[in-house]
């Protein structure tokens, strides 16, 4: 599946479109079978790149200089426990049971939903560098104030590479899944 690499694919692949191209996305709010739950699900992540535009808007003002020191490391901690715990929640909930009820309903879209199982993978790597920087310069601004900003750069890095992640998995995951669910009607 290396074609279908997160950091190699610029879009959801074109064998796994024939969905979206009879249920476009602009489309999709005026579907009768547009449930509240589909819009809920998606709600979560548009909350998933906010959270992560905080973090990362934080830390660039952080690095230069036009943020408290000590109100940045409480926002850090608050706003990346929240995006880490709610996404390894929802990558949960979703390799349990979400995907394999659509890999049940339609079975051409395996390979599809493998790919974006394999993103969850991938994403752990991200969030856990994000956990790692940040706590390293939490801890620093209680053990050695003066060597906390030397994190910030990793802070930075973690956090833009998660909302680059995110934004290219989740809108290939909802160009996925949103047209199996409309066109089998499930989620209603």
């Amino acid at each position: 599946m290396t074609q279908y690499d997160i950091t190699v694919r610029q879009g959801l692949p074109e064998e796994m479109q024939t969905l979206l191209r009879e249920y476009p996305r602009d489309a999709w709010p005026d579907h009768p079978n547009f449930a509240a739950s589909i819009e809920r699900w998606m709600g979560a992540h548009t909350m998933f790149r906010q959270i992560a535009a905080i973090v990362a808007t934080d830390t660039e003002e952080m690095l230069d200089k036009q943020l408290d020191p000590d109100w940045y490391a409480m926002r850090l901690g608050h706003f990346g426990n929240a995006l880490v715990r709610n996404l390894h929640g929802h990558h949960t909930w979703e390799d349990r049971k979400f995907f394999p009820e659509l890999m049940e309903a339609d079975e051409r879209f395996t390979n599809g939903l493998e790919m974006l199982e394999a993103d969850h993978d991938a994403m752990d790597g991200l969030l856990d560098g994000l956990v790692q920087s940040s706590n390293r310069f939490i801890k620093l601004m209680d053990l050695s104030r003066q060597d906390a900003p030397s994190e910030l750069p990793e802070v930075l890095n973690q956090a833009t590479g998660i909302q680059a992640f995110l934004d290219r998995h989740l809108t290939d995951e909802e160009d996925l899944t949103v047209p199996i669910l409309l066109h089998h009607k499930l989620r209603g």
